[in-house]
């Protein structure tokens, strides 16, 4: 679990999406023992309930219509109730974003340990989603920095590395990254040429 931070469980609030039943008595008794505040909803979420901090949720019973949000993109950790391991209701657990799995019937021990497991693997998750953002953001930005070395090169720089060599000096100088430093010199020079 490395770079996971164990959750305050003190501040939690909890959602259980699925009908009445004993299944919720022993996940409510459970959840009141590690102070995690709890409520049971059914037939759907609605938009309010996003604000929670872990989603429980029934898969035999399970519907996408049930969720405010498309499937895989929840934004908290959700952990899945099993009662019928078909390979079908498996399936749509782990495209609504599963991160941890209880069996039902629910019995006294258990939801500690779903509720470390879910919230690491979506912080995983988020983690990685972010990572490619950024790498994303990045790589659009590029052809502004291959862009502002042959603007700093026609401005004197020697050569190519001596061009991103200043090109970092100047993001350093601004605090910024190299794409987002290349990006303003390229918005210079066009204005530069427009006004010329």
């Amino acid at each position: 679990m490395s770079g996971f931070k164990r959750p305050d469980l003190d501040s939690w609030q909890a959602v259980i999406l699925h009908p009445p039943h004993a299944t919720v008595d022993a996940l409510l008794r459970q959840l009141a023992v590690l102070h995690v505040g709890a409520r049971q909803v059914w037939p759907q979420l609605d938009l309010s309930d996003a604000e929670a901090d872990v989603i429980f949720f029934d898969v035999d019973g399970g519907m996408d219509e049930q969720f405010p949000w498309e499937p895989g993109l929840a934004p908290m950790p959700m952990v899945a109730l099993i009662g019928s391991e078909a390979p079908g209701r498996i399936e749509w657990a782990i495209r609504q974003g599963s991160n941890a799995h209880l069996l039902k019937p629910v019995g006294s021990t258990g939801v500690y340990s779903a509720l470390l497991v879910a919230a690491s693997a979506h912080q995983a998750a988020r983690t990685k989603t972010d990572n490619i953002k950024a790498l994303e953001t990045r790589l659009r930005q590029r052809p502004s920095v291959v862009h502002a070395v042959i603007t700093l090169m026609e401005q004197g720089a020697r050569d190519e590395d001596a061009a991103m060599k200043s090109l970092r000096a100047i993001a350093m100088t601004w605090r910024v990254t190299i794409e987002e430093a290349a990006e303003a010199i390229c918005k210079n020079e066009d204005r530069a040429q427009r006004g010329a």
